[in-house]
């Protein structure tokens, strides 16, 4: 069976007008844009979409906007989690899943569990949940790590979940669950910085942040990887490690709107409490870009 988290999934984002309605025109251009250019899945109602401020009404239709432009071309991955169990639980059993080839469920933010409530939550999830799982561990935003031997212990119980996205960006913690992992589950990159190394020691490859703006070039790179050619591989990441270090100089995802922005597929706009890249980000930004496709 094909592994449909193989290779550069895209952590897409949710394009705003300036009056803070979501820009559906944006959106089916940024995901046209991703099939045309070596995008192998998408990634909807995460971190990068700004899941937080978007209402229920507007995560349904704006899922119903991607499917449609999609139309079947893409593996879908949505974002469902949380820390309330039971509403995470229920969200799952309330949502239409047919369209989708797995969730991603983060790890509980703020409540800090143990590593115990950690297993327990996701045990809740994987026993309620009728499509594959990637498990998502952020602990840069949730204030809470996932250990590798909660990721593996979770792994080897439940057939269902089948991949952690883990973006800890912390190289040894990737090696230890590339080491230790069952032969059937997929270690994804949530660090763009970090997502070569990984790829090359027998990662799965990305879900990515930058990949949905040069999707082309940052594709091509995990699919190199993914075939062992480093030299290859290395030289695109060179190219690539300023844009990447430039997204996230501010706050994610205003940072990749701003390279969407220079590439006219959608405006800066985000959701308060963020704010957009100021007008020197947007200028560091716009100087890469148009040296990057000179080179």
């Amino acid at each position: 069976m094909n592994n449909p988290f193989l290779g550069t999934g895209i952590a897409i984002v949710t394009p705003f007008n300036d009056d803070l309605s979501v820009d559906y025109n944006a959106l089916e251009k940024i995901v046209e844009y991703n099939i045309a250019n070596g995008t192998n899945y998408i990634v909807i109602s995460g971190t990068t979409g700004e899941s937080v401020t978007v209402t229920k009404q507007e995560k349904q239709d704006i899922i119903k906007a991607i499917v449609k432009t999609n139309n079947g071309r893409l593996p879908l991955v949505l974002g469902i989690g949380g820390n309330n169990t039971a509403t995470v639980i229920e969200e799952i059993k309330a949502t239409d899943l047919s369209e989708f080839a797995g969730i991603l469920s983060v790890s509980p933010y703020y409540s800090k569990p143990t590593q115990e409530g950690l297993y327990q939550h996701f045990k809740a999830v994987a026993e309620a949940c009728p499509v594959p799982i990637i498990l998502y561990n952020v602990p840069g935003r949730t204030s809470k790590n996932m250990s590798p031997e909660t990721t593996l212990r979770l792994a080897k119980d439940f057939k269902n979940i089948v991949a952690v996205k883990e973006a800890g960006n912390n190289m040894a913690q990737y090696l230890e669950l590339l080491r230790d992992k069952p032969e059937d589950f997929s270690v994804i990159s949530g660090d763009d910085d970090l997502v070569l190394g990984v790829t090359l020691a027998g990662g799965a490859g990305v879900i990515s942040v930058i990949g949905q703006a040069l999707p082309k070039e940052f594709s091509t790179m995990i699919q190199l990887g993914l075939e062992g050619k480093a030299k290859e591989a290395y030289a695109l990441h060179f190219k690539m490690m300023e844009i990447i270090d430039l997204i996230f100089e501010e706050n994610n995802p205003a940072g990749i709107k701003a390279v969407l922005n220079n590439l006219n597929l959608c405006n800066k706009t985000v959701r308060l409490p963020l704010v957009k890249a100021t007008d020197q980000l947007q200028n560091k930004i716009d100087d890469f870009m148009s040296n990057f496709y000179k080179s």
